[in-house]
């Protein structure tokens, strides 16, 4: 069996991948999509000029409207209006974590400990949201929710498949982490933390 293809998180070939793999989730799991509106969005702010290679955005995004499900690189706005799921975060806080293939209480886990990092860098640098979070009110369709999340604690889902086709990321693999890849603010030296903090777009 051949390798698969793999990326860095971010980069235009992994976004294409995993905007078509939400629409082939959907479109494989969900009979009848008549009358859904629903939007997912993710955009990855401050990533690296290589992560951009010419692009304005590292992002993806899937949808559905008009009873089809269409998706790929980038956020449009078409899809950012859809109620649904839609998240602006800096590159440098997820993108090692994102590699790491997780269930349920994996990703309870993950979240924990950003909450921890993220608190950490706000009461550090005096800042109230420092890495300048945008995350509007969180809609799942229950059909496509279920769709997404599908095999997800065998290893399979749309986090764990998209997952499998990244490599690391130099800036954030070798920074002291927790077992899910977030770093942990505690355990970073003082030029860790001060380039972690440019790399996440934090101005002190």
């Amino acid at each position: 069996m051949s390798e698969v293809e793999k990326w860095e998180f971010g980069s235009t070939e992994w976004c294409e991948y995993c905007g078509n793999l939400g629409v082939q989730m959907i479109n494989e799991n969900v009979a009848d999509l008549t009358g859904i509106e629903w939007g997912f969005s993710e955009i990855y702010t401050h990533a690296p000029d290589r992560i951009l290679a010419g692009r304005e955005m590292s992002a993806y995004y899937f949808m559905v409207k008009d009873g089809k499900a269409t998706g790929g690189v980038g956020a449009p706005e078409e899809c950012r209006a859809l109620p649904g799921f839609h998240v602006e975060i800096p590159w440098g806080a997820i993108a090692h974590a994102s590699s790491f293939f997780y269930g349920r209480k994996g990703q309870a886990e993950r979240s924990a400990g950003e909450g921890v990092l993220f608190k950490a860098i706000a009461e550090s640098t005096g800042i109230s949201n420092p890495l300048g979070l945008k995350r509007r009110e969180v809609y799942w369709h229950p059909e496509i929710g279920r769709a997404l999340g599908k095999g997800a604690e065998e290893g399979g889902g749309l986090h764990n498949e998209t997952a499998k086709r990244l490599i690391p990321s130099p800036e954030v693999a070798n920074l002291p982490q927790t077992k899910w890849g977030v770093p942990i603010w505690e355990e970073m030296s003082e030029k860790q933390r001060n380039d972690f903090l440019t790399l996440i777009g934090v101005q002190t």
